[in-house]
């Protein structure tokens, strides 16, 4: 992380808090006030260790942390899942870090974001851990909340981790854990794709890396984390859950109360003068790690559906997990229908859809509205599909987790595509 952090000196703005503030709910005070800036806090109250937000929340620090732009964020991304890329570089953890005698997690300065949490979270954390039959590894970001000195609760949803878990529960033993946090976005990125199961997060990572990427040998769990400024080390406890929650997920709204798996830990590793990262829950950090890496399922979906696809993006006004905007090249009317079909099958959280012709940028909110303003006729080309299966993020849906989708086909009929021509385009 502290190389990106150079180059998000060199490149783009850094807030840097020097006033002493507090975890608890001052932090997110400031970091409301700075949506899109780099904010780092150099003087936590009753820490010594220095907090920062920010390293991955607008479009253009991701793209700069794949080493590509922020059109070619989605084919960087399918390609890096697609070509994983084995590491041969490892490293103790003994090398460059410092350990705690006794893990004790009142040291490290996790923030309490807002006043209904259910105490302070850990947002930028990434769980390692292994298939306990078949020794294959995962990593994947999980919220976790501070229980005592050392011992967290965790939200886990039924994907890779769960799986892990659950195995690991049957044979009535604990599950080993690594947690890393305070890393380069790059890796941060690799461990929010969907992959199968089979596919190693970290060598997805690795491929953004260009090879170069090294790993980090824990000293009492026999896992292998991403270098990272915090080093946890602990297990899954079996058969044993506490409470977990209100925690405030991508739509700003609480998430409910649930039992969920506890980790207990045994060792904290610290690099010298470390960072904790901090991923400010419902902001655009958040929401851009959980949501852009959805941005490639439905370009491919839409690609075996109309091969012309240019595009997609799931935009930030809508969690970057409600609403998706297409761009397409359109061959033959219906092409737009045919899009916004496979897009919602796609990503079954997705609530709105728009498809667009690709003169209209669809990284900027004001070119799809202007598509939607010059180009839709309501009842020719709004798709409504109501009673779908749709997001539980989402406050609109039933009980029964149905909603009502909608599909917008903002794009030129093609007999008359001389009159929609934007002229300050071509001339």
């Amino acid at each position: 992380m502290r190389e990106f952090l150079k180059t998000l000196e060199k490149e783009f703005k850094i807030i840097k808090i020097e006033d002493q503030i507090s975890t608890k709910y001052e932090v997110a005070d400031i970091l409301r006030k700075h949506p899109k800036d780099t904010v780092i806090f150099e003087n936590i109250e009753n820490s010594e260790i220095k907090v920062i937000a920010g390293i991955c929340n607008t479009r253009d620090k991701i793209a700069r942390g794949i080493s590509c732009t922020v059109p070619e964020i989605t084919q960087k991304v399918m390609n890096a899942t697609s070509s994983p890329v084995p590491i041969a570089k490892f490293e103790s953890v003994k090398k460059n870090f410092i350990t705690q005698k006794e893990p004790d997690l009142s040291e490290i300065p996790v923030p309490t974001y807002y006043k209904k949490d259910g105490g302070a979270y850990i947002t930028a954390g990434v769980v390692i851990a292994k298939d306990p039959e078949t020794g294959i590894r995962n990593a994947s970001i999980h919220r976790m909340l501070v229980n005592s000195k050392n011992r967290l609760g965790v939200r886990i949803v039924p994907r890779d981790l769960y799986t892990y878990y659950k195995k690991a529960e049957e044979m009535d033993k604990p599950l080993e854990v690594a947690i890393a946090i305070g890393m380069h976005p790059a890796t941060l990125l690799a461990t929010t794709t969907s992959v199968p199961i089979t596919i190693d997060e970290l060598e997805v990572a690795n491929n953004f890396h260009k090879g170069n990427m090294k790993l980090i040998e824990c000293e009492n769990v026999d896992l292998e984390v991403p270098d990272a400024e915090i080093i946890m080390e602990g297990k899954i406890l079996p058969h044993e859950r506490q409470p977990e929650g209100p925690f405030v997920d991508l739509t700003d709204t609480y998430d409910v109360i649930r039992n969920e798996p506890v980790i207990e830990l045994d060792k904290i590793h610290y690099k010298e003068d470390p960072y904790y990262h901090a991923i400010m829950p419902a902001g655009f950090e958040h929401r851009l790690l959980q949501g852009l890496p959805q941005e490639p399922r439905i370009y491919t979906a839409v690609l075996n559906t109309v091969p012309t696809v240019q595009n997609v993006v799931l935009t930030e006004g809508g969690c970057c997990w409600l609403h998706a905007a297409i761009s397409v090249k359109k061959q033959t009317q219906g092409d737009g229908k045919n899009v916004l079909m496979a897009a919602l099958a796609a990503h079954p959280s997705l609530k709105h859809a728009i498809v667009v012709d690709e003169d209209i940028d669809i990284f900027n909110p004001e070119d799809v509205e202007y598509a939607i303003a010059t180009r839709v006729k309501g009842d020719e080309d709004i798709m409504i599909v109501p009673g779908a299966r749709g997001s539980s993020l989402d406050p609109c849906a039933t009980p029964d987790g149905t909603t009502t989708k909608v599909g917008v086909d903002a794009t030129k009929p093609l007999d008359k595509k001389e009159k929609f021509e934007r002229v300050s385009f071509s001339e």
